[in-house]
C-alpha cells in the first residue's frame, strides 16, 4: 500500500480573505485513481459554457479523453515529454482550442482571454467537486491541431490534466516532487495592480 500521499490542501498565504474554492485550488501533478465519469465532465463543460466571451462568440473548443481510450493516448502524445512524464497518471486529459477568427474573418484577439475564462469557470466548478485541474502550455500546438483535424485558423492553446486530488509522490519524477509539497507563492498586488500609469503604485498591498 502506498503511504507517501500528496496533501489535498496546501496553505495559501493570502493577504485578503477570498472564497475557499479559489483559495484551496492548486495544480497538482499527482491524482487519485478515482475515475471521472462522462457526466462529471459534462458538468465541468457546462460551467465553462456559461463563461463570458467577447461579442458572445464563444471561440472555445474542447477535446477530451478518459484514460484507457484512444483519444486519451492521442492527447498524451502531443504533449511535450516533460508533461507526458506526469500527465500520464491523470484520469482525464483535455485540449483547449480557440478559433482565432471571427465569423467575418477578422482576427479575434480576445479568443485566448475567452478560453481562459472558460477554463477558470471549469476550475472553480471542479474545485467544488474535489477535482483538480493542471493546465499546461507544454505541447506541440501544430501537431495537435493537425492530429484532431482543426482548421488552420484554430489554435490549440492549452492542455489540461484532470483528476481527483490525491495520488502518490512516487508517481511523479523526482525532480518535480518538491513542487508537489512546496509552499505556494504569488506576486504581491503592488507588482501588477496600478492606480494610473504602469509602475505607479497605489494603496494596494
Amino acid at each position: 500500500m502506498k503511504a507517501n500521499k500528496t496533501n489535498l490542501l496546501k496553505e495559501t498565504p493570502i493577504d485578503h480573505e477570498i472564497h475557499d474554492l479559489i483559495k484551496n485550488r492548486w495544480s497538482p501533478r499527482t491524482f487519485s485513481d478515482q475515475p471521472i465519469s462522462q457526466n462529471e465532465l459534462q458538468i465541468l463543460f457546462e460551467a465553462g459554457r456559461w463563461a463570458p466571451s467577447s461579442n458572445n462568440l464563444q471561440p472555445w473548443n474542447m477535446v477530451w479523453g478518459i484514460k484507457g481510450s484512444e483519444t486519451y493516448e492521442r492527447i498524451l502524445n502531443v504533449l511535450v515529454e516533460f508533461n507526458q512524464n506526469w500527465a500520464k497518471n491523470a484520469p482525464v486529459l483535455l485540449l483547449g482550442v480557440i478559433d482565432t477568427k471571427t465569423p467575418k474573418g477578422d482576427d479575434n484577439y480576445h479568443a485566448p482571454h475567452d478560453l481562459g475564462q472558460f477554463a477558470a469557470n471549469m476550475a472553480i466548478q471542479a474545485q467544488s467537486m474535489g477535482i483538480a485541474m493542471h493546465q499546461m502550455a507544454g505541447l506541440d500546438y501544430e501537431r495537435a491541431r493537425k492530429e484532431f483535424k482543426f482548421p488552420e485558423t484554430f489554435h490549440v492553446a492549452t492542455a489540461i490534466a484532470l483528476g481527483y486530488y490525491g495520488g502518490d509522490l512516487s508517481d511523479v519524477p523526482k525532480d518535480l516532487q518538491d513542487a508537489e509539497t512546496g509552499e505556494r507563492s504569488r506576486k504581491k498586488q503592488n507588482d501588477f495592480v496600478f492606480n494610473g500609469d504602469y509602475r505607479a503604485t497605489g494603496d494596494v498591498e
